[in-house]
C-alpha cells in the first residue's frame, strides 16, 4: 500500500462551494477512484492559507497513474476548475509533499 499527500490551493471565499461539490461527489467519481485502488481519501483545507492538503491510500499506482487521462476525471476538473488553482488542461495545481514521519 502506498500512502500519498498533495497540496493544492483553492481561491479564496470558495471553501464552501468546495465542500458542497465533494459533498455531491459524482458517482462515477467515486467509482473511478475505488476502479483505480485509492482508499482513505481525505481533503483539508488550510482556511488561513485556502490551501487544501490531501491524503489518500493507493493500492497499484499503475492504476493510480490513468486516473488523469479518463473523461469523467476532465469533467470533474472542469466543474472545480472556477474554484481553485488549475493547470491549462483544467487539472489542479499540485504538489506532492514527502513523506517524513508515519505513526501505524
Amino acid at each position: 500500500m502506498h500512502r500519498l499527500a498533495l497540496k493544492m490551493k483553492l481561491h479564496a471565499g470558495k471553501a464552501e462551494e468546495y465542500k458542497r461539490r465533494h459533498d455531491e461527489l459524482w458517482d462515477d467519481v467515486k467509482q473511478l477512484l475505488k476502479d483505480s485502488t485509492v482508499s482513505d481519501y481525505s481533503i483539508f483545507l488550510d482556511e488561513e492559507t485556502n490551501m487544501l492538503f490531501a491524503t489518500l491510500k493507493v493500492e497499484d499506482l499503475e492504476k493510480f497513474a490513468q486516473i488523469p487521462h479518463q473523461l469523467v476525471i476532465k469533467r470533474w476538473w472542469a466543474y472545480m476548475s472556477d474554484i481553485m488553482e488549475t493547470n491549462s488542461d483544467n487539472s489542479p495545481v499540485s504538489m506532492n509533499l514527502k513523506d517524513v514521519f508515519y505513526l501505524a
